[in-house]
């Protein structure tokens, strides 16, 4: 085959497993510099895709779905003229399509038994068994295309080109103290990562000096009102942001911080790939681990207690989660910050 001209990268899950697929478009842009790299996602993650420099055009998932029926949704994705179709996040519908657009080079894992009918470059490996991290692992990905060498975890975020990033609004530079270190908290995850308990954070709040931070509590405003009654937001050095911005300004704000604190979400993998101080909780059991979930960055850092963890795999409240203390978060941020 020769030299492809235009690559989708389809990946329509969670922002920080798009956040953690950026590396590839910078790879392929490294390999292909002529070729138009396309990422498939959904309409909430759009805000992220747009922020890379190595990526041309995002697509939206979400309006092909909603076409009247399958000869539209074909005649659409046709129309990307696509050489090469990755399908980092298994979609057996997206696989089916491009298969029937006659997208030449269609690349999946071996683990997808739809895979088999619908991709031509199968690639055989293994996520749960790996001890790679999820950024390494979709660059396996791209065997097909003569690339095999998998970067070094701390290499990873370079290849990110998270450069893109929107003006900030005016009213929200103004909540920014330029006299102190300005730290987002953000609590929750939307049950999507093993959580540190708002009460942990309440206790970091008070432990972190007020004439050196100030703070923000970011999260949706669903789960602003579950932690709006938990922490003294009365305290000069306190800010609520929850629920306030849309995506591509929360990215921005990010960017104008200096550090943010959260368990395995998007906004720490997005704080990871702005630059600043990006500090992760995480559980010791494979998969949610940090081996293969930490966050990719500059100043990228993450905790973890290396105990045998049942609760782990039941939901809920985990003991070896609890048992990180407010002070070894508070010392872990003094490392980075004294730095500076």
């Amino acid at each position: 085959m020769d030299k492809p001209r235009t690559i989708i990268i389809s990946r329509t899950d969670s922002i920080g497993d798009v956040v953690l697929t950026l590396p590839m478009a910078g790879v392929l842009k490294k390999l292909f510099p002529e070729a138009a790299i396309l990422f498939l996602g959904r309409t909430y993650t759009k805000d992220i895709i747009d922020c890379s420099e190595y990526v041309d055009e995002f697509v939206n998932w979400d309006v092909i779905e909603q076409l009247p029926d399958e000869r539209s949704k074909v005649e659409h994705i046709k129309a990307m003229d696509a050489d090469v179709i990755i399908h980092v996040f298994p979609n057996p519908d997206i696989a089916q399509l491009a298969k029937k657009a006659g997208i030449r080079m269609r690349i999946g894992t071996t683990g997808r038994l739809y895979h088999l009918n619908s991709c031509n470059k199968p690639v055989l490996f293994s996520r749960k068994r790996s001890n790679l991290h999820e950024a390494q692992l979709n660059l396996k990905l791209l065997k097909p295309l003569g690339y095999t060498d998998i970067p070094k975890k701390d290499d990873l975020w370079k290849l990110s080109g998270f450069t893109k990033t929107a003006a900030l609004d005016e009213r929200f530079r103004k909540l920014i103290n330029p006299g102190k270190t300005n730290l987002i908290l953000h609590p929750k995850s939307k049950g999507s990562a093993r959580e540190w308990g708002l009460e942990n954070f309440n206790k970091l709040i008070e432990l972190l000096p007020e004439k050196d931070y100030h703070i923000f509590i970011s999260g949706t405003e669903e789960e602003g009102k579950l932690f709006r009654g938990t922490y003294n937001l009365k305290k000069n050095n306190v800010t609520d942001i929850s629920g306030m911005m849309p995506l591509s300004q929360f990215i921005s704000f990010i960017a104008h911080c200096d550090g943010l604190v959260a368990a395995s979400t998007g906004p720490l993998h997005i704080a990871a790939a702005t630059g600043i101080v990006a500090l992760g909780i995480y559980p010791p059991i494979k998969p949610m681990h940090p081996g293969r979930w930490a966050p990719i960055g500059k100043k990228a850092a993450y905790l973890v207690k290396q105990i045998h963890c049942d609760d782990c795999r039941k939901g809920g409240s985990c003991h070896c989660m609890m048992e990180i203390t407010p002070h070894q978060v508070k010392q872990k941020l003094e490392e980075y910050f004294e730095k500076r």
